[in-house]
Protein backbone atom coordinates (compact mmCIF):
# COMPACT_ATOMS: atom_id res chain seq x y z
CA UNK A 1 0.00 0.00 0.00
CA UNK A 2 1.45 3.34 -1.10
CA UNK A 3 2.22 5.85 1.60
CA UNK A 4 0.15 9.00 1.55
CA UNK A 5 2.19 12.19 1.22
CA UNK A 6 1.38 14.81 3.84
CA UNK A 7 1.58 18.28 2.37
CA UNK A 8 3.21 20.73 4.76
CA UNK A 9 2.06 24.34 4.26
CA UNK A 10 4.73 26.70 2.98
CA UNK A 11 6.20 29.08 5.53
CA UNK A 12 4.32 32.13 4.25
CA UNK A 13 1.06 30.13 4.43
CA UNK A 14 1.75 29.22 8.05
CA UNK A 15 2.31 32.90 8.87
CA UNK A 16 -0.83 33.92 6.96
CA UNK A 17 -2.90 31.33 8.86
CA UNK A 18 -1.63 32.63 12.20
CA UNK A 19 -2.51 36.19 11.19
CA UNK A 20 -6.01 35.06 10.17
CA UNK A 21 -6.45 33.44 13.58
CA UNK A 22 -5.42 36.70 15.24
CA UNK A 23 -7.84 38.68 13.07
CA UNK A 24 -10.72 36.26 13.69
CA UNK A 25 -10.06 36.27 17.44
CA UNK A 26 -10.43 40.05 17.49
CA UNK A 27 -6.79 40.79 18.27
CA UNK A 28 -6.76 42.93 15.13
CA UNK A 29 -10.10 44.61 14.44
CA UNK A 30 -11.43 45.47 10.98
CA UNK A 31 -9.87 48.78 9.96
CA UNK A 32 -6.90 48.43 12.29
CA UNK A 33 -3.32 48.50 11.05
CA UNK A 34 -1.19 45.37 11.33
CA UNK A 35 2.20 45.74 13.02
CA UNK A 36 5.07 46.95 10.86
CA UNK A 37 6.73 44.39 8.63
CA UNK A 38 9.89 44.24 10.74
CA UNK A 39 7.77 43.63 13.85
CA UNK A 40 5.85 40.81 12.20
CA UNK A 41 9.11 39.25 11.01
CA UNK A 42 10.41 39.28 14.58
CA UNK A 43 7.09 38.04 15.97
CA UNK A 44 7.05 34.95 13.73
CA UNK A 45 10.85 34.52 13.46
CA UNK A 46 10.80 34.65 9.65
CA UNK A 47 12.36 36.82 6.99
CA UNK A 48 10.72 39.99 5.72
CA UNK A 49 10.20 38.46 2.24
CA UNK A 50 8.15 35.71 3.93
CA UNK A 51 6.01 38.37 5.63
CA UNK A 52 5.46 40.07 2.29
CA UNK A 53 4.31 36.83 0.71
CA UNK A 54 1.97 36.19 3.65
CA UNK A 55 0.49 39.68 3.36
CA UNK A 56 -0.08 39.31 -0.40
CA UNK A 57 -1.77 35.95 0.26
CA UNK A 58 -4.08 37.65 2.78
CA UNK A 59 -4.75 40.42 0.29
CA UNK A 60 -5.75 37.86 -2.34
CA UNK A 61 -8.19 36.39 0.22
CA UNK A 62 -9.60 39.90 0.94
CA UNK A 63 -8.48 39.82 4.56
CA UNK A 64 -6.31 42.92 4.33
CA UNK A 65 -5.76 46.05 2.26
CA UNK A 66 -2.20 47.10 1.44
CA UNK A 67 -1.74 50.87 1.40
CA UNK A 68 1.66 51.79 0.05
CA UNK A 69 3.39 54.32 2.24
CA UNK A 70 1.03 53.63 5.12
CA UNK A 71 0.80 49.96 6.00
CA UNK A 72 -1.45 46.91 5.94
CA UNK A 73 -5.01 47.25 7.25
CA UNK A 74 -7.51 44.57 8.24
CA UNK A 75 -10.32 44.45 5.69
CA UNK A 76 -12.38 41.47 6.82
CA UNK A 77 -12.85 39.68 10.09
CA UNK A 78 -14.00 36.22 9.07
CA UNK A 79 -13.00 33.77 6.35
CA UNK A 80 -15.72 32.72 3.91
CA UNK A 81 -14.32 29.28 3.12
CA UNK A 82 -12.00 26.69 4.65
CA UNK A 83 -8.24 26.78 4.88
CA UNK A 84 -6.20 29.50 3.23
CA UNK A 85 -5.99 28.64 -0.44
CA UNK A 86 -2.63 27.41 -1.71
CA UNK A 87 -1.15 30.28 -3.69
CA UNK A 88 1.70 28.07 -4.82
CA UNK A 89 5.37 28.95 -4.66
CA UNK A 90 6.24 32.55 -3.90
CA UNK A 91 8.48 34.80 -6.03
CA UNK A 92 11.43 34.89 -3.63
CA UNK A 93 11.89 31.11 -3.44
CA UNK A 94 11.13 30.84 -7.14
CA UNK A 95 13.78 33.37 -8.14
CA UNK A 96 16.28 31.83 -5.73
CA UNK A 97 15.77 28.52 -7.57
CA UNK A 98 16.19 30.31 -10.89
CA UNK A 99 19.52 31.73 -9.72
CA UNK A 100 20.76 28.21 -9.04
CA UNK A 101 19.39 26.42 -12.10
CA UNK A 102 19.63 29.15 -14.71
CA UNK A 103 23.11 30.10 -13.56
CA UNK A 104 24.28 26.56 -14.34
CA UNK A 105 22.29 26.53 -17.57
CA UNK A 106 24.08 29.68 -18.71
CA UNK A 107 27.42 28.07 -17.87
CA UNK A 108 26.60 24.97 -19.93
CA UNK A 109 25.12 27.04 -22.75
CA UNK A 110 28.37 29.00 -22.98
CA UNK A 111 30.07 25.76 -24.00
CA UNK A 112 27.34 24.44 -26.29
CA UNK A 113 25.66 27.43 -27.95
CA UNK A 114 25.90 27.87 -31.71
CA UNK A 115 26.48 31.07 -33.64
CA UNK A 116 22.91 30.82 -34.94
CA UNK A 117 21.56 30.65 -31.38
CA UNK A 118 23.65 33.66 -30.40
CA UNK A 119 22.10 35.60 -33.28
CA UNK A 120 18.67 34.45 -32.08
CA UNK A 121 19.40 35.71 -28.55
CA UNK A 122 20.49 39.07 -29.91
CA UNK A 123 17.29 39.29 -31.94
CA UNK A 124 15.22 38.55 -28.81
CA UNK A 125 16.91 41.50 -27.09
CA UNK A 126 15.35 43.68 -29.80
CA UNK A 127 11.94 42.11 -29.14
CA UNK A 128 12.34 42.78 -25.44
CA UNK A 129 13.15 46.44 -26.07
CA UNK A 130 10.07 46.76 -28.29
CA UNK A 131 7.87 45.21 -25.58
CA UNK A 132 9.25 47.61 -22.99
CA UNK A 133 8.44 50.57 -25.21
CA UNK A 134 4.96 49.35 -26.14
CA UNK A 135 3.39 50.47 -22.87
CA UNK A 136 1.45 47.20 -22.63
CA UNK A 137 0.77 45.73 -19.21
CA UNK A 138 2.69 42.49 -19.73
CA UNK A 139 6.38 42.53 -20.64
CA UNK A 140 7.29 38.89 -20.22
CA UNK A 141 7.04 37.04 -23.54
CA UNK A 142 10.45 38.08 -24.90
CA UNK A 143 11.95 37.74 -21.43
CA UNK A 144 10.82 34.12 -21.17
CA UNK A 145 11.89 33.45 -24.76
CA UNK A 146 15.39 34.74 -23.97
CA UNK A 147 15.82 32.50 -20.94
CA UNK A 148 14.32 29.43 -22.61
CA UNK A 149 16.61 29.88 -25.62
CA UNK A 150 19.58 29.72 -23.27
CA UNK A 151 18.14 26.59 -21.63
CA UNK A 152 17.66 24.94 -25.03
CA UNK A 153 21.24 25.82 -25.99
CA UNK A 154 22.45 23.46 -23.22
CA UNK A 155 21.32 20.48 -25.37
CA UNK A 156 19.99 18.92 -22.17
CA UNK A 157 16.28 18.12 -22.12
CA UNK A 158 16.24 17.78 -18.31
CA UNK A 159 17.63 21.31 -17.92
CA UNK A 160 15.02 22.62 -20.36
CA UNK A 161 12.24 20.84 -18.43
CA UNK A 162 13.32 22.21 -15.04
CA UNK A 163 13.63 25.81 -16.24
CA UNK A 164 10.38 25.62 -18.16
CA UNK A 165 8.75 24.30 -14.97
CA UNK A 166 10.04 27.29 -13.00
CA UNK A 167 8.57 29.68 -15.57
CA UNK A 168 5.28 27.76 -15.51
CA UNK A 169 5.22 28.07 -11.71
CA UNK A 170 5.77 31.82 -12.02
CA UNK A 171 2.90 32.16 -14.46
CA UNK A 172 0.42 29.90 -12.63
CA UNK A 173 0.84 31.19 -9.07
CA UNK A 174 -1.64 33.95 -8.08
CA UNK A 175 0.77 35.06 -5.34
CA UNK A 176 3.70 35.43 -7.72
CA UNK A 177 1.55 37.09 -10.38
CA UNK A 178 0.34 39.66 -7.85
CA UNK A 179 3.90 40.40 -6.74
CA UNK A 180 5.08 40.85 -10.33
CA UNK A 181 2.07 43.06 -11.02
CA UNK A 182 3.36 45.37 -8.30
CA UNK A 183 6.81 45.29 -9.84
CA UNK A 184 5.34 46.39 -13.19
CA UNK A 185 3.18 49.05 -11.52
CA UNK A 186 6.35 50.53 -10.02
CA UNK A 187 7.77 50.87 -13.53
CA UNK A 188 10.20 47.97 -13.42
CA UNK A 189 10.62 46.18 -16.76
CA UNK A 190 13.01 43.47 -17.95
CA UNK A 191 16.38 45.21 -18.09
CA UNK A 192 17.81 45.23 -21.60
CA UNK A 193 21.24 46.08 -20.20
CA UNK A 194 21.24 43.13 -17.79
CA UNK A 195 20.07 40.71 -20.47
CA UNK A 196 22.71 42.05 -22.85
CA UNK A 197 25.31 41.44 -20.16
CA UNK A 198 24.12 37.82 -20.00
CA UNK A 199 24.25 37.58 -23.80
CA UNK A 200 27.77 39.03 -23.93
CA UNK A 201 28.91 36.68 -21.15
CA UNK A 202 27.60 33.61 -22.96
CA UNK A 203 29.17 34.86 -26.19
CA UNK A 204 32.60 34.72 -24.50
CA UNK A 205 32.01 30.95 -24.24
CA UNK A 206 33.46 31.08 -20.74
CA UNK A 207 31.18 29.12 -18.33
CA UNK A 208 32.30 31.01 -15.21
CA UNK A 209 31.61 34.41 -16.77
CA UNK A 210 28.21 33.26 -18.09
CA UNK A 211 27.20 31.77 -14.71
CA UNK A 212 28.15 34.96 -12.85
CA UNK A 213 26.25 37.19 -15.29
CA UNK A 214 23.05 35.16 -15.02
CA UNK A 215 23.21 35.03 -11.24
CA UNK A 216 23.82 38.76 -11.05
CA UNK A 217 20.82 39.44 -13.30
CA UNK A 218 18.45 37.25 -11.30
CA UNK A 219 19.68 38.61 -7.98
CA UNK A 220 18.74 42.05 -9.26
CA UNK A 221 15.28 40.67 -10.06
CA UNK A 222 14.93 39.88 -6.35
CA UNK A 223 16.10 43.40 -5.55
CA UNK A 224 13.37 44.84 -7.78
CA UNK A 225 10.69 42.71 -6.09
CA UNK A 226 11.89 43.84 -2.66
CA UNK A 227 11.84 47.48 -3.72
CA UNK A 228 8.47 47.31 -5.49
CA UNK A 229 6.73 45.59 -2.58
CA UNK A 230 8.01 47.94 0.12
CA UNK A 231 4.86 49.03 1.95
CA UNK A 232 6.20 51.37 4.60
CA UNK A 233 7.96 54.44 3.27
CA UNK A 234 10.46 54.56 6.14
CA UNK A 235 14.19 54.84 5.59
CA UNK A 236 14.93 52.59 8.57
CA UNK A 237 12.73 49.91 7.04
CA UNK A 238 14.67 50.13 3.80
CA UNK A 239 17.90 49.40 5.64
CA UNK A 240 16.26 46.32 7.13
CA UNK A 241 15.20 45.16 3.68
CA UNK A 242 18.86 45.16 2.66
CA UNK A 243 19.45 42.42 5.24
CA UNK A 244 16.86 40.26 3.49
CA UNK A 245 18.99 40.29 0.37
CA UNK A 246 21.84 38.51 2.12
CA UNK A 247 20.20 35.10 1.93
CA UNK A 248 19.43 35.45 -1.76
CA UNK A 249 22.98 36.59 -2.46
CA UNK A 250 24.29 33.24 -1.22
CA UNK A 251 23.05 31.43 -4.32
CA UNK A 252 24.90 33.90 -6.54
CA UNK A 253 28.18 33.18 -4.74
CA UNK A 254 27.92 29.39 -5.00
CA UNK A 255 30.19 27.66 -7.45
Amino acid sequence: MAEQTIKVPRLYQQVAEKLIEMIESGEYDVGSRLPAERELAAMFSVSRPTIREAVIALELENFVEVRTGSGVYVKAGRRESGRLADKDIGPFELTEARILFEGEAAALAARMITDAELRQLESILGEMAAENESGEEMHEEADKKFHMTIAQATRNSAVVSVIEGLWDARESSPLTRRMYQRVRNKGFKPSIEEHRDVFNAIATRDPAIARAAMREHLTRVIDSILEATEVEAIEAARSEVAKSRERYSVARKLG
